[in-house]
């Protein structure tokens, strides 16, 4: 004998119909799902907690401390080595007077100029007299009054000069190396670069007791100094990236940094992750596929006058910090800081939104025993 299923009533055909209609589950439109409260209940309908993902934790705040009339800026985990002293340079404090363009009605094409400026670099706009005044205060401010300052003639390279044996005939201010980071591990030498707008960055190796000082701009982050200064510190004092500490000081921000095409192509071919370290049309500008000058006429503009080139905004500090960490530093063990030299002029010096400016010093050094 077969069974036959009875005959579905006309309700149960209908759900069905609308059920396969808008491919939506018959039972759902059958009945209301247990768990969900009834548009008659009075009841508050129930909220699902979800749970916090733990967030990575942040690195210690640099900290601007008050030395001798200046502030310097320190990063924490340098802060911690007693055998070491470093820090920042900021901009008050010192005897310069930066020159200012003055756009008041009447008086184009003068200048003023705004004192209290504390310039570390050589420049034709102000004395060596003061800058070397500025320089003995900033270096009093770190403790570093007897050691002898090893500077460089930076020049946007992956150049690396190794400071041997202190010579005590040689200038107190030297400045003949022509690189972009300095490596030592003698004591009583501190390293010193400098900038105004560029990334600084400061190396140590506690179990070496070696330090190094780093001048990184987009093409010294294109060329991976600070990879470089790494292996060569591997080389000459037998360090492992691995004990490294790593501080990137204050560099022009990605929210600042405008580049062009040119600069978007050349780290698309060096970096397969430089897509991270960009902001804005990356992909069009490295492809060369946003080109708005490759058929002028259709721009409708008047002759000689074409249409701004697109920009991207590279991030530096973020770029630095991947090529330390792909290096082999740890990346609990790099420190950033988070001040950007374009907008906060009170600060710092920025070339690029000032021009005529000063320059900052980043600088490190191992202090003589006892």
């Amino acid at each position: 004998m077969v069974l036959r299923p009875a005959a579905a009533s006309t309700d149960a055909r209908r759900l069905a119909f609308l059920a396969a209609l808008y491919s939506v589950p018959r039972d759902y439109i059958m009945a209301v799902p247990p768990n969900m409260p009834s548009t008659s209940a009075k009841s508050k309908p129930q909220v699902k907690r979800v749970a916090k993902t733990a967030q990575p934790k942040k690195s210690a705040a640099w900290k601007l401390r008050r030395a001798g009339g200046l502030q310097l800026l320190e990063a924490p985990p340098l802060a911690r080595l007693a055998w070491l002293t470093h820090g920042f340079s900021t901009r008050p404090g010192g005897a310069s007077e930066i020159p200012i363009a003055d756009h008041a009605e009447g008086a184009r094409g003068k200048r003023s100029a705004k004192p209290g400026a504390l310039n570390l670099g050589f420049a034709d706009w102000d004395s060596r007299e003061r800058v070397l005044e500025n320089r003995a205060k900033f270096f009093h401010a770190l403790g570093a009054d007897k050691m002898r300052v090893v500077t460089l003639r930076q020049i946007h390279s992956d150049l690396i000069y190794r400071v041997d044996r202190v010579d005590e005939s040689s200038s107190k201010f030297s400045e003949t190396p022509k690189a972009d980071a300095l490596i030592t591990r003698e004591p009583g030498v501190l390293l010193a670069v400098q900038t105004a707008d560029c990334v600084p960055i400061l190396l140590a190796d506690p179990k070496q007791r070696a330090v190094a000082a780093i001048h990184s701009g987009w093409r010294g982050t294109l060329a991976r100094i600070a990879a470089k200064a790494l292996g060569r510190m591997h080389m000459e004092f037998g360090t492992r990236t691995e004990d490294v500490i790593a501080a990137i000081g204050p560099g022009i921000g990605r929210c600042c940094y405008e580049v062009g095409s040119d600069v978007a192509r050349e780290f698309q071919s060096q970096f397969p992750e430089a897509r991270e370290w960009f902001e804005g049309p990356f992909d069009a500008l490295a492809s060369g596929e946003n080109d708005p000058n490759w058929l002028p006429w259709l721009t409708m503009r008047p002759p000689g006058h074409p249409p701004p080139a697109p920009k991207v905004q590279l991030d530096l500090i973020a770029a630095n910090r991947a090529i330390l960490a792909a290096a082999g530093v740890p990346a609990r063990q790099i420190s950033a800081s988070d001040l950007c030299t374009s907008c906060r002029t009170n600060l710092f010096f920025s070339y690029r939104r000032e021009h005529a400016t000063g320059r900052l010093m980043a600088a490190i050094g191992i202090r003589q025993p006892g």
